[in-house]
């Protein structure tokens, strides 16, 4: 028998087995598994009303809110495709993925939609805009409105081709405009049984939606979560006190998010007065994990600390940092470096790391190459994007664009992205190796390092550090600790001291612009 693969029929297994348990909790509202699917079928049917059909892309223009969440079931259920947008993206990029997709119908948050608004003339396949939590204007509709203007009735669609799209992407590139990620309803699918099984979860679960949801599906908690039958918490933005709080009153037991935000919690000077031992695990992604992270993470919560790795393009989480079981052994310090590593390949993924003539390089945690992976959780490829896809999709792997030690046991560690690789002297420097030595010191918060031009050696490391509260703590102090961590040509010749890092609408430290200023008029050489 074959039955097509859909993220539809986790909601389907979720109202038959826990119709009653809490499935979304926002704010002051709270909707059980059967409300959740009722709120579904309304939208489905909304969405038929204004004459949506199948492969028609429906955009997102919202924070983290129960709205969203319902359209990962409500536009996929009537055969559309889902694109949910990052709100921190510039207007005239917005204004490119609305009429690159060819958005039919967009749900915009009323603190967004003026820029919908603004842009809606020169979009020529936008047929309406929904408001989401404030009032339309002409021409425009309500959600709630729309919702209740139609039947709760469930939408007999069949899915048929478990290869159809599903969900776009778009991905903020460092230069040009933004690439569409187009993922099945068969990848996904794959992407949820692969997380449960690799981080068994459980109905039991409770999850707080750190990740913003218009970041590749919230890496895939939509699907996974619903799947068990746990308990989705929204949380539109991440403040330390809001997750403390959060944690504290729905029992939240597992935290995602980027190191950024659990560093910020971590070192949070209220962490003692709430109740957060509901935790039993931090999984992290997005950016390297610094070892001392971890130390910090699991002596604050008595709880497991790992790294995961993904991109937008593998579904996205492909790997993580667990331990196995012949790592019973390791010393507490040895299975916390362990943890802090990039990881081993998920079930349903094959990773390698080649070199430049494609080749796999040694597994002995020393020649450097770039990550590989083979997988059914790899997308379908670049939306209306056949070059873009044909450049990192080769001979049957997708090139992830990061480079990588493995080591004899399969396990990576990712040194750099390529394009941050420092090469002084000709000597290949990981600028995450040099800001792992720099969060060994007490006195830094946060730090970036990337390379700057330097007329004997090409480039040379240099730094953007953040302080902890009450610290000070010199330049040459800080160069001479990395000079006691590493050789002395990876030390950071130069040290910014910054009030706060240049971040990413997910959290993420954004190096190129640190770095860019220091380019201007000169070109980069790339690994």
């Amino acid at each position: 028998m074959f039955v097509p693969l859909t993220p539809l029929d986790f909601l389907r297994r979720a109202v038959l087995l826990y119709p009653h348990q809490t499935a979304i909790v926002d704010g002051n509202l709270r909707f059980s598994y059967k409300e959740y699917a009722s709120r579904v079928n309304r939208l489905a049917n909304s969405l038929l009303s204004l004459q949506v059909q199948p492969g028609d892309v429906v955009s997102c223009l919202t924070l983290n809110c129960h709205q969203l969440l319902e359209a990962y079931y409500g536009v996929i259920k009537i055969g559309a495709v889902l694109n949910p947008i990052n709100v921190r993206m510039g207007t005239k990029e917005i204004e490119y993925i609305l009429q690159h997709s060819g958005s039919r119908i967009v749900f915009a948050h009323t603190d967004f939609a003026p820029i919908v608004r603004q842009q809606r003339p020169h979009l020529s396949a936008l047929q309406d805009l929904v408001i989401i939590g404030g009032e339309p204007e002409a021409n425009e509709r309500e959600y709630e409105q729309l919702l209740e203007s139609v039947s709760q009735d469930p939408v007999e669609y069949v899915v048929e081709d478990e290869n159809a799209m599903c969900e776009l992407f778009y991905t903020s590139g460092t230069t040009g405009q933004p690439k569409a990620v187009a993922l099945s309803h068969r990848t996904l699918y794959l992407h949820a049984l692969t997380f449960i099984s690799s981080f068994q979860v459980t109905s039991d679960d409770v999850i707080l939606h750190i990740v913003p949801l218009f970041h590749v599906n919230g890496w895939g908690t939509p699907q996974f979560l619903t799947a068990v039958g746990g308990k989705h918490v929204m949380l539109p933005k991440a403040t330390p006190e809001e997750i403390c709080h959060l944690v504290q009153e729905e029992g939240v037991t597992r935290l995602y998010g980027v190191a950024t935000v659990m560093n910020e919690l971590v070192n949070f000077e209220r962490l003692d007065q709430y109740d957060l031992s509901s935790v039993k695990q931090f999984a992290m992604g997005g950016a390297p994990v610094p070892f001392a992270l971890i130390q910090k993470l699991e002596k604050t919560f008595q709880c497991q600390a790992i790294a995961m790795y993904g991109l937008s393009e593998t579904s996205p989480v492909i790997v993580n940092a667990a331990p196995k079981p012949q790592h019973h052994h390791l010393s507490e310090e040895d299975r916390q470096r362990l943890q802090a590593r990039t990881g081993f390949e998920l079930i349903g993924t094959e990773l390698d790391v080649f070199n430049k003539e494609g080749q796999p390089v040694k597994r002995d945690s020393k020649e450097i190459g770039e990550i590989v992976v083979r997988s059914n959780l790899v997308m379908m490829g670049y939306y209306k994007d056949e070059k873009g896809t044909n450049e990192v999709i080769k001979d049957g792997w997708f090139y992830t664009g990061d480079m990588a030690v493995i080591d004899e046991e399969g396990s990576l560690l990712i040194v750099d992205r390529s394009k941050d690789i420092v090469i002084s002297g000709g000597e290949n420097i990981s600028t995450q190796e040099v800001e792992a030595a720099l969060y060994l010191h007490d006195a830094v918060y946060e730090c970036a390092v990337f390379g700057v031009p330097d007329e004997k050696w090409g480039e040379r490391p240099r730094a953007g550090v953040v302080l902890k509260p009450g610290f000070q703590v010199t330049e040459q102090q800080l160069i001479d600790h990395c000079r006691s961590q590493l050789g002395h040509y990876k030390c950071p010749a130069a040290i910014d001291f910054m009030t706060e890092l240049p971040k990413s609408g997910t959290g993420k430290i954004l190096k190129r612009v640190l770095r860019e200023p220091f380019w201007e008029g000169k070109e980069k050489r790339v690994q």
